[in-house]
């Protein structure tokens, strides 16, 4: 297949390369768009044969459902069987932005799409050349992340083109995408408001809009449910490459974990502070990609640190932990996913693998 590439312009009019897109789209193709979180991998969402693309194109499990983008607020209201309180003051709080809302399912909506729930996922994106897209479309853009199923999510059109050239019919280049995380998700459908996937709207700011939230218990890793929101089941934002991911107080030992696995012959990548990088001893097997101390950097440049090391291949990878508050929280679950909770701790002065399983050799002293 050939894939059409198309640079937008932020400054001017897109019209014509919108027309094209959309005629894309209504041919029941697939197109790559900018949102302000993450690119995404856009088809028609009431096209069951359409989303069908969607799944082909990433390789990914027909159990993980989608989210619909819409271009006006006012657009959720054919997609779902009623708003509660609480999804109205979201909206009203958070839209347009990185929130995605669990929502009662209307009967337009293909089982594709919410993988045969009675829900549906429904965001409206602040990024502008997000909204025209969709507009010319004419109907909601049911997206995922626009990359190869479990592969670090793109914020660039060039990573995109990385995974998709060939697979779908356009990639729309719209620069970087500003926050770099996926959206948050809350179903407004439980009892208690419930974070089913931590992003750039945080627990707090959840907590001060509507006074209490939950988190779902399955970001603690269990796979035995499922999924009701994108992200939650299965490993996911991972390099190829073995991670490991330091929490707590085994944080402080990410130098001498990086010296061991040196000294055993290991090409290292570590991931990790500027403070803690200045720690690491220099060594010509060592690939060392640090961000600043802010989250907000972090959460922005995550997911192409992680695509980098995919480029210069070491044969395990040792990620800092950082504190779950703020940002912290989605900078953590994207962190663990990808590592597929290969979590290391210290315990009682010993290092602890969770899930009860092995430390690697070079760890072991």
């Amino acid at each position: 297949m050939q894939t059409f590439y198309w640079k937008l312009q932020k400054s001017s009019d897109n019209q014509k390369t919108n027309t094209r897109a959309a005629q894309l789209i209504q041919q029941g193709e697939v197109v790559a768009f900018p949102t302000e979180t993450v690119y995404g991998l856009g088809a028609d969402g009431l096209n069951p044969t359409a989303v069908a693309k969607i799944f082909a194109a990433k390789g990914r499990p027909n159990d993980n459902p989608l989210i619909l983008h819409i271009a006006r607020q006012e657009d959720i209201l054919p997609l779902t069987t009623g708003l509660n309180a609480n999804a109205r003051k979201l909206m009203e709080k958070f839209w347009p932005g990185p929130l995605t809302l669990i929502v009662g399912k209307a009967a337009i909506v293909p089982d594709a799409v919410s993988a045969g729930l009675p829900t549906v996922a429904v965001r409206f994106p602040s990024n502008k050349l997000a909204q025209d897209f969709i507009k010319a479309c004419g109907c909601p853009i049911a997206a995922p992340s626009a990359n190869i199923s479990g592969r670090p999510s793109p914020t660039n059109a060039q990573d995109v083109l990385e995974d998709m050239r060939g697979k779908v019919a356009a990639v729309l280049d719209g620069g970087s995408c500003g926050i770099g995380l996926e959206s948050t998700v809350v179903d407004t459908t439980s009892p208690i408001p419930t974070i089913c996937r931590p992003g750039g709207v945080t627990y707090e700011m959840l907590t001060e809009a509507l006074g209490a939230i939950e988190i779902d218990p399955a970001l603690q890793g269990d796979k035995n449910f499922k999924p009701k929101a994108p992200g939650m089941k299965y490993r996911h934002y991972a390099p190829q490459e073995p991670v490991y991911l330091l929490e707590g107080e085994a944080v402080i030992l990410l130098h001498q974990l990086t010296s061991q696995a040196l000294a055993a012959g290991l090409k290292v990548g570590v991931l990790c502070g500027a403070e803690l990088a200045q720690k690491i001893p220099s060594h010509e097997r060592l690939l060392l990609s640090c961000w600043g101390d802010s989250l907000e950097r972090l959460a922005g440049d995550l997911f192409y640190l992680l695509r980098d090391f995919d480029r210069t291949r070491p044969d395990v990878i040792l990620a800092a932990g950082v504190s779950e508050e703020g940002l912290g929280l989605a900078i953590m679950n994207r962190l663990r996913k990808a590592a597929g909770y290969q979590i290391v701790t210290l315990e009682n002065g010993a290092l602890h693998l969770k899930n009860d399983k092995h430390l690697p050799e070079f760890m072991i002293q």
